[in-house]
């Protein structure tokens, strides 16, 4: 009973023990995760001004067509 005891016990503790990870390991793990989280904001950010500079864009010829239409004509001779 007692080798059984122990073999469960020694069992547990190995358990325990692999699946407390290190320090190194969930300092990498917080660095790669901050690294994405930029790559993220900087392709949302490009992605924003993109549409900006494109809705501008789209701004400007229509504020040109509705000035083309209604400046008048010029008279033919």
């Amino acid at each position: 009973m007692k080798n059984v005891f122990f073999a469960v016990v020694t069992a547990g503790v190995v358990a325990l023990a692999s699946c407390g990870g290190n320090a190194e390991d969930k300092a990498k793990a917080a660095a790669d995760s901050a690294r994405i989280a930029d790559s993220i904001a900087a392709v949302q950010a490009q992605a924003a001004a993109d549409s900006a500079a494109a809705a501008a864009a789209a701004a400007d010829t229509t504020k040109k067509d509705s000035a083309a239409a209604a400046a008048p004509a010029a008279p033919a001779k």
